[in-house]
């Protein structure tokens, strides 16, 4: 056995075993409970508003009953939990996540790819996994380790299987980017050294096919690629594959059912994306009105993530929320965002959360209300659009009988003001209780540099 899987694996073995201590205590209940829960009001994740004095009747990890708490008959074992103040939702949906990262401000990108051996990122992935959970998120889309292989199929394999807390996961492994257009490097560093990569490199139809089959093969649940990227000479972001190489990718993702997610931050490689085929664009910061409409007809979706320039304007640029105007960066991304809602592009909740702290997921939609959603707008775009998005509208995204119980309740009515996201009180996934008042509370955060809010 070579020195790296024996790191991987030892690092596997640790994070599963911290993850079965921390979940020790408090416990989670049971599989199989059943709960009757009876918040202040329920939302629901559809076009209605919150319907107040609803209970909510969960069975064997599904939704029951949703409806008048006095037409809900509850069977005598049923745990009743009570909710005064708090308004129940779907459990909340982040489209665009790197749980293999942590924030910026604390351990730059290069040094956590160069320097951090996986194991001690995936010990930090299942810390990121919990406290996600915790914050109300029970599903992520996890769009790439970023050098730490194909280690998010083990966490998610842990989280499956109960051995760990954490979010449901549809995870790209690895990405696919073009041959030296990502980092670490090569730019800035010595040509005799092989350094490790964010992501599998790439060139030409061949190479870029054989990634998606190894890709799928492991089990991505998701392509990712990287249509773009800062390769000009003045550092722009530029397309960095051909048309006929992101057609092939499209197409060897599409044959084996995998859809695909496509970061592009330019207009040119988003429409090179989007004529490929892709199912998903990531960030759209420079994305052009008949860009945004093109994605309405073609139905792909937009995932913002507006979080991570407002916090990487923040580490690098000097940029103080409320103290200092916007910058450059993000009033380009606050105008493509508005761009893609008055085009009515599918919008999603996707906040490149790991650029900051991992259950500060909230940040995202409350910037979408800044920005012109109404809250139960943004709130959908985390829930019922997200799971569209995901093809999980069957299983997730809402509260109605049959759907999976994953469930969150704030203090408030983030319905009405998205703010109320930042308090959760009870987060259940699967039928299982992860939170809830008087019996658990955050995991403490690690002795860290505090991130930039």
């Amino acid at each position: 056995m070579n020195h790296r899987l024996r790191l991987s694996l030892s690092g596997l073995l640790l994070a599963l075993t911290a993850g079965l201590a921390h979940a020790a205590d408090p416990k989670p209940a049971a599989r199989g409970e059943t709960l009757l829960l009876r918040p202040e009001r329920v939302w629901t994740g559809d076009d209605s508003p919150s319907h107040a004095n609803w209970a909510v009747l969960v069975r064997d990890g599904a939704i029951v009953a949703a409806g008048p708490a006095d037409g809900i008959e509850a069977p005598a074992d049923a745990r009743r939990i009570d909710l005064p103040g708090a308004t129940l939702t779907p459990g909340l949906i982040d489209l665009h996540a790197h749980l293999f990262l942590h924030p910026y401000n604390e351990t730059p990108w290069n040094d956590q790819v160069l320097k951090e051996p996986e194991a001690y990122r995936t010990l930090l992935a299942a810390r990121h996994a919990d406290a996600t959970l915790r914050a109300g998120y029970t599903t992520l889309r996890d769009l790439g380790t970023e050098g730490a292989g194909y280690a998010d199929l083990s966490l998610k394999r842990a989280i499956d299987e109960g051995l760990i807390p954490g979010p449901r996961l549809f995870v790209a492994t690895r990405a696919i980017v073009a041959t030296a257009s990502y980092g670490p490097g090569p730019r800035g560093f010595r040509d005799d050294i092989e350094l490790p990569g964010g992501a599998q490199e790439v060139s030409g139809v061949d190479e870029t096919v054989r990634a998606v089959r190894e890709q799928a093969g492991h089990g991505a649940d998701w392509i990712k690629v990287y249509a773009d990227y800062r390769i000009g000479a003045d550092g722009s972001a530029r397309p960095t594959f051909s048309a006929a190489e992101l057609r092939a990718l499209v197409d060897a993702a599409h044959l084996s059912g995998r859809p695909v997610a496509a970061h592009a931050a330019s207009d040119a490689g988003m429409r090179l994306a989007i004529e490929a085929g892709v199912d998903s664009i990531e960030h759209g910061y420079g994305g052009s009105a008949a860009t945004f409409r093109l994605m309405r007809e073609r139905n792909v979706a937009y995932l913002p993530t507006l979080t991570a320039v407002e916090s990487t304007e923040q580490y690098y640029a000097g940029y103080v929320p409320g103290q200092t105007p916007p910058t450059p960066k993000l009033r380009e991304a606050e105008q493509a965002f508005r761009t893609a809602l008055a085009e009515k592009t599918t919008i999603g909740c996707g906040s490149d959360v790991g650029v900051f702290r991992h259950g500060d997921n909230y940040r995202e939609p409350v910037w979408m209300a800044q920005l012109g959603m109404s809250p139960a707008q943004a709130l959908r775009a985390c829930t019922s659009v997200a799971a569209r998005i995901l093809r999980q509208s069957e299983r997730l995204g809402r509260i109605a009988p049959g759907l999976r119980a994953d469930l969150a309740a704030f203090a408030g009515d983030p319905s009405q003001d998205i703010a109320a996201l930042k308090q959760p009180v009870l987060v259940v996934k699967d039928g299982v209780v992860y939170r809830e008042p008087g019996r658990d509370a955050p995991a403490p955060a690690p002795a860290a540099a505090q991130p930039v809010r």
